[in-house]
């Protein structure tokens, strides 16, 4: 949006020409949405004080003393996340666009169920059934939009880390494929939301690790330097990206422990969805999966525990997801979080050296 301005604005004075710089734009991203969050926090968490996250019966029982915390503060996130990309990214591509609808769609699913939760106080929230319906129509959406938009064979291949001429062309298959990525990336985040800050801090390395990847995609002689698939105007998510680490350590300010606010399933369910839409555009789904190894543990975790109850009747750990499990074996809250956040860091770090161990 402002980009417009600035373009228009350089006709009188040629030092606005700066701002086309993406570069720029994507610092200014990163700090808008920080701003943003930052002034709407302390309001939006007073607003969202009535409604308090419930607290599970056969949880740590450190968790009681989260009683009475506000949750949904996800919106928080969305609403620097989104007006910052609109006012620094270039509307009129195509990606930015497929990026804030995927977001903004499960945010709502998250919405939904966080509502029914809270507001009109089911403690199922929305059924399991309806909440993946409505999550395979918006991953559906966003995986159809990309096979449909893309123009070259790169952007339906799948790149193989650590080698430099190696892909797989999908064809037709890239929209199940894509489907799955965003979905399950969407749910795999929720189900690491359970502590205090630690689903946010992997969501935000992540993130700006997949913006470094979406500014080489969309430059030419980075990409041809880097040996990876030249996507013309992935450059651009870049911003989402760069909005995406403002917004959420904007948040962590106020959900770092002792948190003042819940990130909810409007959150963490958009999130995860981000995440999975960026890594397709910039076709680095596999390096997604190394990155995000904390979130792909968490479910792991969860489906260990549920196939080896139902089979045997025993649980392989205390109590899933595997965060839990660290803290029924007596690890203090706080310890397991910086944990995860270090393991996410070397694993982001892991990931970013496939740009160059081709």
């Amino acid at each position: 949006m402002l980009l417009f301005l600035t373009e228009y604005l350089s006709q009188f004075d040629p030092g606005f020409k700066v701002f086309k710089y993406l570069t720029l734009r994507i610092i200014l991203g990163v700090l808008t949405a920080l701003i943003i969050a930052f002034v709407i926090g302390p309001r939006m968490i007073r607003a969202l004080s009535k409604y308090q996250q419930p607290i599970r019966e056969d949880g740590p029982q450190s968790h009681l003393l989260k009683a009475g915390t506000p949750t949904m503060g996800g919106a928080l996130i969305l609403t620097a996340l989104i007006v910052s990309t609109l006012l620094w990214s270039d509307l009129t591509n195509g990606y930015v666009w497929i990026v804030l609808i995927t977001t903004a769609a499960f945010g709502a699913i998250g919405f939904l169920d966080d509502y029914k939760k809270l507001i009109k106080n089911d403690p199922k929230g929305l059924p399991a059934k309806e909440k993946y319906a409505y999550q395979s129509i918006a991953g559906l959406f966003a995986a159809i939009m990309l096979y449909a938009t893309a123009t070259a064979p790169a952007e339906t291949e799948l790149l193989i880390p650590f080698f430099k001429d190696l892909t797989i062309d999908l064809g037709i298959w890239f929209i199940l494929f894509t489907y799955l990525v965003i979905v399950g990336t969407s749910n795999a985040v929720n189900l690491t939301d359970g502590l205090d800050g630690l689903a946010i801090m992997p969501t935000v390395l992540v993130g700006g690790a997949l913006g470094l990847f979406a500014y080489a995609a969309g430059h030419a002689e980075f990409a041809e330097y880097l040996s990876i698939p030249k996507i013309t105007g992935a450059g651009e998510v870049a911003i989402f990206c760069g909005a995406l680490v403002g917004a959420g350590l904007g948040f962590l300010w106020f959900n770092t422990y002792p948190a003042q606010v819940f990130m909810g399933d409007v959150g963490a369910l958009a999130l995860g969805a981000a995440l999975g839409v960026v890594a397709v555009v910039v076709r680095q789904e596999l390096v997604l999966f190394i990155m995000g190894g904390v979130f792909v543990v968490e479910t792991l975790s969860v489906i260990v525990q549920v196939v080896s109850y139902k089979l045997t009747g025993k649980r392989v750990f205390r109590m899933a997801p595997i965060h839990h499990h660290f803290e029924l074996k007596g690890w203090a809250e706080p310890k397991i979080i910086v944990r995860f956040w270090i393991i996410t860091l070397i694993l982001v770090l892991f990931g970013l050296a496939t740009l160059k161990i081709r």
